[in-house]
């Protein structure tokens, strides 16, 4: 049996769905910046120095976390934000432990899908007239999520998940992706960030001239005090494809004797 590439599924993918939109179709992204390119990526982040030995010769590389990390200063449409959420008062002590111990509590640490909006900015965007297509590279599975554009609401019909289900509009140049529908036993964040299925996650996106801005704003009144607006990030167009992410094993969860923070995403 002939396995499709990782590019070549991708094709068929954005294949499928362009034939979908007829000629009549009114084009919900016409007027709008064009979001499509290849971004750099911001998640799976080794925490330093990348060393590999080949034929002897030791070559270091320098890990780029511009994409995972927020900015302190001011941007253009940017939304006002905080370092961290707030948890209600009863579940502060939870979420401390968790994050204290996160090498051994982490779900995606054994395998698990980061799910939005914890897997971050897409890798790649692809804007058809009335949809768009991110792709992502991640250990636990290379993931995408297909979504409209055109103001319709979200489907009745669909499955809870990690990735939710997905719709978008324009509020001027930001794409605004309205997320909802999750299952409960992720985190959406580092340090412990639990949730529940009643989450609802809020994607801003926009082209910061080559590059793309990222933002989120997570409402979940079972766990938060109060909605979270994460500082914005600025995702750096880069021409590397994407690849094929070699399969998660969970093997070395069981070996851990310390408590250390794995500090990746």
């Amino acid at each position: 049996m002939k396995t499709l590439s990782y590019t070549a599924i991708a094709s068929l993918i954005v294949g499928g769905l362009a034939s979908t939109q007829t000629a009549s179709a009114q084009n919900a992204n016409a007027g709008h910046p064009d979001l499509s390119g290849t971004y750099i990526y911001a998640i799976d982040l080794a925490p330093s120095a990348l060393k590999k030995q080949v034929n002897g010769k030791v070559v270091v590389a320098t890990v780029d976390h511009s994409a995972h990390e927020g900015l302190a200063k001011p941007i253009p449409h940017a939304l006002p934000s905080t370092p961290a959420p707030s948890y209600k008062p009863e579940l502060q002590a939870k979420v401390k432990d968790l994050a204290e111990h996160e090498g051994k509590t982490d779900p995606v640490f054994y395998c698990g899908r980061p799910g939005v909006p914890r897997i971050g900015p897409p890798r790649r965007v692809v804007q058809l007239a009335n949809e768009m297509i991110f792709l992502y590279e991640d250990v636990s599975g290379d993931p995408y999520r297909v979504f409209y554009t055109d103001g319709r609401a979200h489907r009745a019909d669909s499955n809870p998940s990690y990735y939710g289900d997905s719709v978008a509009h324009w509020d001027g140049d930001v794409l605004v992706i309205d997320v909802v529908n999750f299952l409960p036993d992720g985190w959406f964040g580092e340090n412990g960030y639990i949730h529940t299925d009643k989450m609802h996650v809020t994607e801003r996106v926009w082209k910061d001239g080559q590059n793309l801005g990222y933002q989120v704003t997570v409402d979940d009144p079972g766990v938060l005090a109060a909605p979270w607006t994460t500082p914005a990030r600025i995702v750096k167009a880069t021409t590397l494809p994407l690849e094929e992410s070699p399969m998660c094993k969970d093997e070395d969860g069981a070996k851990l004797l310390n408590n250390d923070h794995h500090g990746q995403r």
